[in-house]
């Protein structure tokens, strides 16, 4: 079953963000497509501001996928300083994409 996922990071910038995004996907390498992504299982990804801080949505084809996401991403994210919030995570009942 389809999940996602909401990051809600305090005090994180665009600048912080795409560092995070330089170090996750190995330095130099683009990241402008989902099949760019080091870990297979993401079906949907956007980032943006909100009040104070930066907030990234995801849509995962499984918990699982998600899980192994985590193990890359969150030690990426913890040598660069952000802020170790939990995810808000929730069954997909619909993903309509095209």
């Amino acid at each position: 079953m389809a999940i996602g996922v909401v990051f809600e990071f305090p005090g994180v910038t665009q600048a912080k963000y795409e560092e995070a995004i330089d170090q996750f996907m190995g330095h130099g390498r683009q990241f402008s497509k989902l099949a760019d992504w080091p870990v297979k299982g993401a079906l949907m990804h956007l980032a943006g501001p909100m009040q104070g801080g930066w907030r990234v949505v995801d849509v995962w084809e499984s918990e699982d996928a998600f899980r192994r996401f985590g193990e890359v991403l969150m030690p990426a994210l913890g040598k660069l300083g952000f802020p170790m919030t939990e995810p808000k995570i929730f069954p997909v009942f619909k993903f309509v994409k095209d």
